[in-house]
């Protein structure tokens, strides 16, 4: 058996852009255009596009993409919206035909490309939980054994026998990834799924793919979830405008994909009409790593009326892992400060301890003290923090190479050492 369980070589996906919707059609209409192809044809066989229609009407969703993924690797896949990534997977999953190339696989798939795809909204949970597994090839007998543990991880044993119209989305998502990870496909297709469901849940679903992996069984994860990505897969694929740019460590795929997100230090925006406090402008002055971590900036505020807020400033890394909080006005709603109309400027700077190398993102609010968020600027907001290092340190750890971010203070009692080749002192039990 081949140790390849997915071989794509040269894949292309062309969509036509703005295609006008066909009328219905008659019999007459069907018959008329028959009689008409071969003319038709004449003439788009001499026309200067050669019969392949106007390419500025076309759009090229992916465009040359290879790679090859090996039995039981967990690889996942990266890139912006509009990259291309769901599209590979309808691909894979043989929803849809490629343009060009080709795609092979070698094993049963199971697919879960959004929530509840494959379900009959008129059957019961359990009538789909068969339905799905006959889809996928297994026999009655087989998914008999897996019943009771796919409806115990769904947690829907109540509503077992209720139709899935009646779902909410969270059950149906349950209830879809229970049983596309259980009923044991040799490969496994997940897109964004993770998107959907509260954190207990996530946290199950990624537990069940490690399990999955270590069976032996091949995962291929779509997710904008960076964290997860990095703990889940070893490998990752990068892609950007529908081709591959990078197929490797994951690490370096998530930090070469969040890197190319990073905009600047400035950021500067209208305020909004209806008067509510914005922040219009959002400026990094400074940042300074010594002993301690310094970030300072400025910000102007910009609104038709008084109004009593915090400001609260988060920092944290390119994945989204917080790194530091502080605010004027949240823990202690005395402090709050007393927004005037107009534009207000105001300088502020954040101490933490000392911070590993990396990019980070600085995000500031200006909210109603535990009520309601005003306003948030966060984009394009980034800092690079090379420190100057002081004397005697020999290198430096970014944050990516799995070490947190802070160094946290470390405070060690080092035990006497007996002089080599003196006798261990007897001790009676009234000196213990």
């Amino acid at each position: 058996m081949s140790d390849i369980a997915i071989r794509v070589e040269g894949l292309g996906k062309r969509y036509r852009i703005g295609a006008r919707r066909e009328r219905y059609r008659s019999l007459r209409d069907t018959i008329a255009d028959a009689a008409r192809w071969p003319i038709r044809a004449t003439q788009s066989l001499f026309s200067r596009n050669g019969g392949n229609g106007n390419e500025e009407n076309t759009f090229w969703a992916l465009k040359d993409v290879s790679f090859e993924v090996q039995r039981g690797e967990v690889v996942g896949v990266i890139g912006r919206n509009g990259a291309g990534k769901s599209t590979l997977l309808k691909i894979l999953s043989r929803i849809t035909e490629p343009t060009t190339g080709r795609a092979e696989i070698h094993g049963r798939v199971g697919s879960l490309l959004e929530v509840g795809t494959g379900f009959h909204p008129e059957l019961t949970g359990r009538e789909n939980i068969y339905l799905n597994g006959a889809i996928l090839g297994m026999k009655k007998r087989e998914i008999d054994c897996k019943f009771d543990e796919i409806v115990a991880f769904a947690e829907v044993e109540k509503f077992i026998d209720t139709m899935v119209k009646y779902y909410s989305s969270g059950m149906y998502l349950r209830l879809a990834f229970a049983v596309a990870a259980h009923l044991e496909p040799e490969i496994l297709l997940v897109d964004e799924v993770l998107a959907v469901g509260d954190a207990a849940f996530q946290k199950k679903c990624l537990g069940k793919m490690r399990d999955v992996s270590r069976e032996g069984r091949t995962v291929l994860f779509v997710s904008h979830n960076m964290a997860a990505v990095q703990a889940l897969c070893p490998k990752a694929i990068l892609l950007y405008q529908g081709a591959v740019k990078f197929g490797g460590s994951s690490v370096e795929a998530v930090t070469m994909n969040l890197s190319s997100d990073r905009q600047g230090t400035y950021l500067q925006r209208n305020a909004r009409p209806d008067g509510t406090p914005t922040i219009t402008l959002l400026e990094l002055t400074r940042v300074e790593c010594t002993d301690e971590t310094k970030v300072q900036f400025r910000m102007q505020n910009q609104g038709s009326g008084a109004a009593r807020c915090s400001i609260e400033v988060k920092i944290s890394d390119l994945i989204g892992a917080p790194i530091g909080f502080a605010s004027v006005g949240l823990l202690d709603p005395l402090s709050a400060l007393d927004l005037r109309a107009g534009c207000e400027e105001f300088l502020c700077g954040v101490k933490l301890p000392r911070m590993a190398r990396g990019i980070y993102r600085l995000t500031v609010q200006v909210a109603k003290p535990m009520v309601q968020v005003l306003d948030s600027a966060s984009e394009g907001i980034c800092f690079d923090l090379d420190p100057r290092l002081p004397s005697g340190y020999q290198r430096v750890l970014e944050s990516q190479w799995g070490y947190g971010a802070l160094e946290l203070p470390l405070d060690i009692d080092r035990a006497p050492v007996e002089s080599p080749g003196k006798e261990p002192t007897a001790l009676s039990l009234r000196e213990l």
